[in-house]
């Protein structure tokens, strides 16, 4: 593991059986768009998946830390909801699949840009037409480095998302701040997007 997957696994671990039950601000602002096929890339304890499981989704989940899998392994099977999981490399994860709407929240800045980019271009490529991407990421600004391996991480340029949905029809995009500690801030951009729609092949 890298420095950012073991902070975040610890954090898991010693966090409250209830926490994957609240939303944070980021999830509760794409949940009204999920529907379908849902790909939840980089879902931590879940929360997200749960939540649009329960309003009818088919969630496919993937985490690189082992106790946020396990923690959503148990709960799927108790609660018997539509969600799979599994725990991978999400820098190198190569997906076989397409989706109604594709879900990457607070993950992305963990990585070098070059790969950041990269992932995100095949996010991208694997939402089905007419459906929805959410990317939340932190931006240029942002003072609290703490949990951030030094070797890599992106701190993406506020303009950065609207260039990568050059063409789909952005719904909402947005960036918060937040204090952190040691005096330092965080700074989230948030973009909800529409992928269009082929045009239908003309008849001969």
């Amino acid at each position: 593991m890298n420095r950012s997957i073991e902070f975040f696994d610890r954090q898991f671990r010693q966090q409250p059986l209830d926490a994957a039950i609240k939303l944070n601000p980021f999830e509760a602002q794409v949940l009204p768009y999920l529907s379908g096929d849902v790909l939840d890339f980089g879902c931590g304890m879940g929360n997200l998946a749960f939540a649009a499981a329960k309003q009818g989704c088919r969630v496919t989940a993937l985490d690189a830390s082992p106790a946020a899998v396990a923690h959503i392994r148990r709960r799927a099977r108790n609660e018997d909801a539509a969600v799979s999981v599994a725990v991978a490399d999400l820098r190198a994860y190569v997906l076989a699949d397409d989706y109604d709407c594709v879900v990457s929240v607070g993950l992305l800045m963990f990585f070098d840009c070059e790969i950041a980019f990269k992932v995100l271009t095949e996010l991208l490529a694997h939402v089905r037409p007419g459906g929805y991407a959410a990317v939340n990421v932190l931006v240029e600004g942002t003072t609290y480095l703490d949990m951030f391996d030094p070797d890599g991480h992106c701190l993406f340029a506020a303009s950065e998302l609207q260039t990568r949905f050059s063409g789909w029809a952005i719904v909402r995009s947005e960036i918060t701040a937040f204090e952190a500690p040691g005096q330092t801030v965080k700074r989230f951009l948030t973009v909800i997007a529409r992928k269009p729609t082929r045009a239908k092949p003309a008849r001969p």
